[in-house]
């Protein structure tokens, strides 16, 4: 497994970010975000949603209260957030049928760790406007494009 640091200075970044994981993602991929309240795992997956090309991009909003939000762009974009849920609850919301259609990011996936072979993003809060981002991706190939986005930001002021 391979792991990926960014540092983003703010909302903007962090969706940049997710855009460019989303403008690489494929069908079947699930991103599992962990951090913790303000850590910006919503500005990650609005970002994901501008990458995979949906048009309302700019009203993905964090599924707290309806547990998932279905978004359409090139392929769905199957938003679900494990907040408020436990144990039992997770295993009824049934997410491997949208990696069939699209791409699935969880928020609070520590919550439920049943998922074996999805991309880690780990976000912690470093500043008042600071994260860490780390990506963990398994495939070497995938990889390499997230790693030349840490590259080319690391360059860029």
């Amino acid at each position: 497994m391979e792991r990926i640091e960014f540092t983003s200075t703010g909302p903007s970044e962090t969706m940049a970010l997710g855009e460019y994981v989303g403008r690489f993602s494929e069908g079947g991929d699930l991103f599992l975000l962990y951090g913790g309240l303000g850590a910006g795992k919503t500005q990650f997956v609005k970002g994901m949603a501008k990458g995979i090309g949906v048009a309302e991009w700019r009203y993905v909003v964090s599924p707290t209260f309806t547990l998932m939000n279905l978004y359409e762009g090139r392929f769905s974009l199957c938003h679900v957030d494990l907040y408020r849920l436990e144990g039992e609850e997770v295993e009824g919301l049934t997410i491997e049928e949208y990696l069939e259609t699209g791409v699935v990011a969880v928020e609070w996936a520590e919550k439920f760790t049943w998922w074996r072979g999805g991309i880690g993003v780990h976000l912690a809060i470093t500043g008042e406007d600071t994260r860490k981002i780390v990506l963990e991706v398994e495939h070497a190939g995938r990889a390499e494009v997230w790693r030349n986005f840490s590259r080319q930001s690391r360059k860029d002021p």
